[in-house]
């Protein structure tokens, strides 16, 4: 019987990594004494962390992938918005709003993923 322990192991330590640098950012920040943009990014790694945790789909097996990823995608969202405003906007950065299209590939997840549920697999693990 498999406890499916990479694909937890996958879920928790991938979303982590997705978000390690909103930690190193603000701990910039907090160097540069920027005080909010430094606190604006803790709150959204602990909204992060707690979002991959609590919304993990073994905790609700029978939830689509899909509704499960809307936190955590809105929580990577918002950082990529609050590097955005921490810098000084897409005009300081030499940006425009056309800029973000690389964004779109990271959304595949949803067409893929969007109906299937941790119990899904449950058949498929029990006769390995």
């Amino acid at each position: 019987m498999s406890d499916r322990r990479g694909e937890k192991i996958g879920w928790t330590y991938g979303w982590l990594g997705g978000f390690i640098w909103v930690g190193a950012l603000a701990a910039v920040f907090f160097f540069q004494t920027r005080w909010i943009h430094g606190f604006a990014g803790l709150i959204l790694l602990g909204a992060a962390i707690s979002a991959i945790v609590l919304l993990a789909p073994w905790r609700h097996p029978s939830v689509p992938y899909g509704k499960l990823l809307i936190v955590p995608y809105g929580l990577f969202f918002a950082s990529v918005a609050w590097a955005v405003w921490a810098f000084g906007g897409l005009k300081a950065a030499g940006m425009d709003w056309w800029s973000l299209l690389w964004l779109i590939p990271l959304l595949i997840p949803f067409g893929t993923l969007s109906k299937r549920c941790w119990n899904d697999s449950k058949a498929g693990a029990e006769n390995n």
